[in-house]
């Protein structure tokens, strides 16, 4: 097992910033780890890599308890935090060799790393001369240069153009082949696109652990409907098969179904035997976005 948390909390004082987190992940796996901002994921990536102590709990790295052997965990973790921290006058060469020269890692590994992160063409420039993207790279390569065999990524993809996002996201999937991969993103479809398993927390407890292909296996239907005026919540409430309603206007709700039959004729009938008209009614695909929304918001 490469990363074993139990009972994780944390506190600043009176603000729990996180609260009895546990979950694991095993090699060759790429996590998403989510929440809304102020979650708690930064947090917990930093007690990861034994960066903080957290008030209470277990964390393990590769069986390396990180709280009594920090350095020895950071030897096989690479990180990359939110906040790039790079030394902006040194060359992007430059930068990687003294980081290799930290892990002691053989310098021939640098050209490869580059070539890896497509800094190909921008290696002999400074770090303050490249763009925010450029940046994120050298970070990743940072990250990667002494082959760790947990990567902590807190969002990686931050700065990137569209084709830059393709070519990480690439990079990303390939990585979590022989490694695992906890990365933090607010962008849903890279996580569609890149991990195997979904980490939700909200306000310092964990929601949802699951693998992305059970998220997806769901019977779980949405509609948004319209109605000619404003319903009571106790009308709503009515319906079969609900698993969670929204009012998002005065008159429209968003109502998630758990059901194999399409209930939009049974939202037809509610209307009909309670006097209502329908004014628009549309579906939409369960997805990752949705459901952060039905569980954070």
């Amino acid at each position: 097992m490469s990363i074993k948390v139990t009972s994780v909390s944390k506190n600043y004082k009176a603000q729990k910033a996180l609260s009895e987190v546990s979950f694991y992940a095993d090699k060759g796996q790429v996590i998403g780890f989510l929440g809304p901002n102020g979650a708690g994921k930064s947090t917990m990536m930093k007690i990861l890599t034994g960066f903080i102590k957290p008030s209470s709990g277990e964390v393990f790295v590769d069986e390396i308890d990180v709280l009594k052997n920090p350095l020895e965990a950071q030897k096989i973790i690479g990180y990359l935090p939110e906040h790039n921290p790079l030394y902006s006058d040194m060359y992007v060469r430059e930068y990687l060799q003294f980081q290799a020269a930290v892990f002691k890692v053989d310098k021939n590994e640098i050209q490869a790393c580059i070539e890896k992160v497509g800094l190909t063409n921008e290696a002999h420039k400074k770090i303050n001369q490249l763009s925010k993207g450029y940046q994120q790279r050298v970070g990743l390569a940072a990250a990667i240069l002494h082959n760790p065999k947990v990567l902590i990524l807190d969002e990686p993809t931050t700065g990137l153009d569209p084709n830059q996002l393709v070519e990480i996201r690439e990079l990303i999937k390939e990585l979590g082949k022989d490694k695992t991969v906890l990365f933090s993103t607010h962008i849903m479809q890279e996580v569609e696109a890149v991990c195997d398993r979904v980490i939700i927390i909200k306000k310092g407890k964990l929601l949802i652990d699951k693998k992305l292909s059970e998220l997806k296996e769901n019977n779980q239907q949405i509609i948004e409907v319209a109605f000619d005026y404003k319903l009571e919540e106790q009308f709503i409430k009515k319906l079969p098969n609900i698993v969670s309603y929204k009012n998002n206007y005065d008159n429209t709700w968003y109502i998630t179904f758990e059901s194999d039959e399409d209930m939009r004729p049974t939202v037809f009938d509610f209307a009909q035997e309670n006097g209502l008209k329908i004014l628009s009614l549309n579906t939409k695909n369960k997805n990752l976005e949705t459901l952060f929304r039905e569980v954070t918001v």
